[in-house]
């Protein structure tokens, strides 16, 4: 998994590998000793078989959590808040 995201990034670096042909992003994966699967995945695009591969999930989840004023007590209004006008 690491030689995937490692090379990800490597690409990501490399203006000329980024946009270099099929035979040279070929040789440099196999010189990054990628998996057949792996280099499957990324000479196809195929997102799904590149999570797989790297043990990716989709369920991703992002919150803020915006802390009370000092003092204030979530349970002291029944967890009702009420907007200031």
């Amino acid at each position: 998994m690491t030689d995937v995201i490692e090379f990800l990034e490597r690409m990501g670096r490399d203006a000329q590998l980024r946009h270099a042909s099929e035979a040279v992003l070929e040789e440099a994966m196999r010189d990054a000793h990628l998996s057949a699967p792996a280099r499957a995945a990324l000479m196809g695009g195929d997102r799904a078989a590149l999570k797989a591969v790297i043990g990716a999930h989709d369920n991703v989840c992002c919150m803020v959590n915006v802390p009370l004023p000092e003092g204030d007590d979530e349970e002291s209004d029944g967890g009702k808040r009420q907007k200031a006008a």
